[in-house]
């Protein structure tokens, strides 16, 4: 972090007001991009999400951003390992996050990190990789520049503002890495593999994306191809053929998938890193099979739909 850092108070809020707004209409500088936390020519290969809440484990919030995060590191050829939903448990996140960063290159933590009182993923992190917690002026710089001409903001009480600053209690040697002109929230990073990232599915997905130039991804030519054939075949006619077909091409690093559309069909997916042998085998599906190679589009409209979350 920064030596911008100032000590937290001791003080506390009793009503928490909402988070204030964190897309905005000022054009804020995005930070220089660092040296790779791997080490010079190291790249990104494997990954690991926190999905931390508890109202995603209760049902009362559909979790969106683990899904974006596996298409995320998917298109970048990023071999995403493990998902976990954890609960806003201090014990838990210290675990989890220590266990992950252990394991994996690359790992995203996703929520807890508002004005309230079980929002507790800074903190938790802090003792997790043994660190204080400190304020960063620069992060409550553009906080308060954000919400300056905000009736609301500015007649809080200071036990209210005590609360917003929350947000920027960070711990105390942690990069702090503002990906976006239009955002005052940064990405923390700790390790140089943890990024922490906020729970808003709208917002996490824009972090995220602009968080690409700040990572050392894997070159293009890492990056897998995925193809599908579609197949009106129930899925146990196929079953014997595909179960061949995965043996077949096991040494070749293709992984092969059956995904069924309850009384429509099958979704075969041939997943590998040489492009052409995904598109030749593909073929060989499509005209074994009775099939034929559909886009990700249609495939991806094809996949049933989830309600709204709600939030009452």
């Amino acid at each position: 972090m920064s030596s911008s850092i100032i000590p937290p108070t001791t003080e506390t809020a009793s009503t928490p007001p909402a988070p204030p707004p964190v897309f905005t209409d000022f054009n804020f500088a995005v930070s220089p991009i660092p040296k790779n936390p791997l080490g010079e020519g190291k790249h990104i290969k494997t990954a690991g999400a926190l999905i931390i809440g508890d109202e995603i484990l209760n049902g009362k919030t559909l979790d969106r951003n683990s899904n974006y995060f596996a298409r995320f590191c998917f298109e970048l050829g990023i071999d995403l390992k493990r998902i976990e939903v954890i609960a806003d448990d201090e014990d838990e996140i210290i675990e989890a996050s220590r266990r992950m960063v252990d394991k994996y290159d690359f790992v995203i933590t996703s929520g807890g990190i508002g004005p309230t009182h079980d929002d507790i993923t800074y903190a938790s992190l802090a003792k997790s990789f043994k660190q204080d917690l400190s304020y960063h002026a620069e992060t409550l710089g553009r906080m308060e520049e954000s919400i300056r001409h905000r009736t609301s903001f500015v007649k809080q009480t200071e036990e209210q503002r005590t609360a917003r600053k929350r947000m920027a209690l960070f711990p105390d040697a942690a990069e702090v890495l503002f990906v976006a002109s239009d955002i005052w929230v940064p990405v923390v990073r700790l390790q140089g593999k943890l990024c922490i990232f906020p729970g808003i599915p709208s917002l996490f997905q824009k972090m995220l994306d602009n968080l690409k130039p700040f990572l050392p991804l894997p070159p293009a030519d890492a990056r897998p191809s995925r193809l599908q054939v579609f197949t009106k075949l129930p899925e146990s006619s196929i079953a014997p053929y595909l179960t061949t077909l995965q043996k077949r091409v096991n040494s070749e690093g293709i992984r092969v998938g059956s995904y069924p559309l309850l009384q429509q069909g099958v979704y075969v997916s041939l997943i590998g890193a040489d492009r052409e042998r995904v598109r030749e085998l593909a073929e060989e599906v499509e005209k074994e099979l009775q099939g034929r190679i559909v886009s990700e589009e249609e495939a991806e409209a094809k996949r049933p739909s989830h309600p709204p979350p709600t939030h009452p």
